[in-house]
């Protein structure tokens, strides 16, 4: 299995990307074509060595005459579906901009096609996105694995005036994802732009620390600051899964089930307070009717979590429901290991999640969230999207040798 894990420890923007994939080997001529694609107009990529404080690294940035700096996500969408990218590209890239969308429309309050893009709408950023889905389809990782994000600190300037850091959209991007202000020493200023955000959220597959993994290669890609006494620059380390990971049938891990009979609860409160167990940190949440004493129906709320959320738990437990007291003993859990595909339907990127029991698929299940949104805009039947998205993504999935 192929892995490829990303270091933003030190911040992420798509130039850095872009950098870090060409170090690690991915050919200019393919990030290129793919950027020449998208473009109406000639592109240059400038790449060049340069050191970022005491380290080398590769610098590319995309050099193009554009004036148009405000678009749409209609607009953007239109651009990548009518280019001639490779299918995964396009999907990749068509991903990147809706989550962009729903971030920026969430933090103006405006529906994603309403959301005019300022810095991300620009053509070079465009190239960006393209570029590095491109670098990434070329590398071929089934897994993705990211480091927790530095985002830096202070202000930056931005097309709706000065914006502390990490400003809205990328703090809205990064939900649910680890990410930090910078270690010990870091500049004040932006290190994770909205680009990068985006990025790396719809690649990773998985966040954390490097994985079992022989390495193959290494990236380096350089940020266009240099500020002083600080290493501006992303790392991807590209491998294949170490053997003892691969063979893996399942991963054990200890967690807790918390519960409670509930017989006096309003009914209509249950489906809030299954969302608040998973918003404080639940891995799962559910409810079972019972029978209990005298006869009465009621419910037994349950929730599966880790220790780090147990305490955040057991506070839902007493202010949404009307228990006064919960019970909880240890499992153990074994998951699959499972890899992200990315499918079009209609024009429409849907995610698809397979897990794998050593080493062969046995479940392939596309994302509701995303077949629910295509239904929608395609006025489609939820459970013919479904099934198309199944059937595309069935055949983009290799055996695991």
């Amino acid at each position: 299995m192929s892995v490829v894990w990303v270091d933003a420890s030190a911040g992420a923007s798509g130039d850095m990307l872009l950098g870090a994939l060409l170090s690690a080997g991915v050919p200019l001529p393919v990030i290129a074509a793919a950027v020449d694609a998208v473009a109406p107009e000639p592109v240059d990529l400038g790449v060049e060595q340069v050191r970022r404080g005491a380290l080398a690294a590769t610098r590319c940035h995309v050099e193009i005459a554009d004036s148009v700096h405000h678009r749409t996500w209609t607009d953007v969408r239109a651009l990548l579906t009518g280019a001639a990218l490779d299918e995964a590209v396009r999907d990749l890239a068509l991903r990147v901009f809706e989550r962009l969308a729903e971030a920026e429309g969430a933090v103006h309050g405006i529906s994603p096609e309403e959301v005019h893009f300022h810095e991300v709408g620009a053509l070079d950023a465009i190239a960006d996105v393209v570029g590095v889905c491109a670098g990434f389809v070329h590398l071929g990782g089934t897994e993705v694995v990211v480091s927790p994000v530095a985002v830096g600190s202070g202000s930056v300037r931005a097309a709706h005036g000065t914006l502390s850091v990490p400003p809205p959209a990328v703090a809205r991007l990064l939900t649910g994802v680890p990410s930090f202000a910078g270690p010990p020493g870091h500049p004040a200023m932006e290190m994770c732009t909205p680009t990068g955000a985006a990025l790396l959220t719809t690649l990773a597959t998985s966040w954390g620390a490097q994985p079992p993994m022989t390495t193959t290669a290494i990236g380096v890609g350089a940020g266009g600051k240099d500020p002083e006494g600080w290493s501006n620059t992303l790392r991807v380390l590209v491998g294949e899964a170490a053997t003892p990971w691969r063979e893996k049938a399942s991963t054990p891990e200890t967690e807790l089930v918390i519960e409670a009979n509930i017989d006096d609860l309003e009914p209509r409160l249950i489906p809030g307070a299954i969302e608040a167990l998973l918003a404080a940190g639940a891995h799962d949440a559910w409810v079972t009717p019972i029978l209990m004493k005298k006869g009465r129906p009621a419910y037994t709320l349950h929730a599966l979590t880790g220790p780090d959320a147990a305490d955040a738990v057991r506070r839902v437990f007493f202010r949404e429901t009307s228990t006064i007291g919960v019970r909880e003993h240890e499992v153990v859990k074994h998951a699959l290991p499972r890899e992200m595909l990315t499918v079009s339907v209609g024009g429409h990127p849907i995610a698809v999640k397979a897990a794998r029991l050593a080493g062969e698929v046995v479940n392939l299940q596309p994302e509701w969230d995303d077949v629910a949104r295509a239904a929608a805009a395609l006025d489609r039947p939820a459970i013919d999207v479904l099934a198309e998205a199944k059937a595309l993504a069935t055949p983009l999935v290799e055996p695991d040798s």
